[in-house]
């Protein structure tokens, strides 16, 4: 049945962020509040995770990109660069955490690695502990096909940012609407 499925990757979802820490969250909000512009980027599913989430710090009123879209400015000293890498060791990701990182950008990532290539050039750190394609969760395999898990857990955290980011800067359904494209 469809629901025993379900039931078991909300289960496995649960796990998860349910290990996210707040010290870690609440240091993330703070560089995402203190940025003059904010680029994210992810690649493969995670990247679409990232995106969303990109669409929504713009429906939030920040200065906010999603790499890879043509409007993307230069990035410098004051900005921030939010990565998010299962592993930590996806190249292309490395590659512009790099150049982020030469240009004086602040960098933050998502993974499940902290001892990552990544993970030790970001100034901020959120691990969220699902199984990567490089790295195994200790006691625990997903049900779910390849880094599944740690797609779905990406979405949903990045949600409820987004929701803790509507309540510092007092944001409404109503004022993000206002800031949704209007041509559809």
């Amino acid at each position: 049945m469809i629901s025993t499925k379900i039931e078991t990757i909300l289960s496995e979802i649960k796990i998860v962020l349910s290990k996210v820490d707040e010290n870690q969250v609440e240091e993330l909000i703070n560089e995402i509040l203190n940025a003059k512009k904010i680029v994210v980027c992810g690649a493969g599913r995670v990247g679409m995770a990232i995106r969303g989430f990109g669409m929504r710090l713009a429906h939030l009123g920040l200065d906010a990109f999603t790499l890879g879209d043509s409007t993307v400015p230069g990035i410098s000293k004051g900005d921030l660069l939010i990565v998010a890498s299962g592993s930590g060791e996806t190249q292309t990701i490395f590659d512009l955490v790099e150049i982020a990182s030469r240009n004086h950008c602040r960098i933050a990532a998502i993974t499940g690695n902290p001892d990552s290539r990544i993970g030790k050039l970001a100034n901020k750190l959120v691990k969220i502990t699902a199984p990567s394609k490089t790295k195994a969760v200790e006691n625990f395999i997903s049900t779910q096909p390849m880094t599944t898990l740690n797609e779905q857990c990406l979405g949903l955290f990045f949600d409820a940012v987004s929701l803790k980011l509507m309540d510092k800067l007092g944001e409404t359904h109503d004022t993000m609407w206002a800031r949704h494209s209007n041509l559809e």
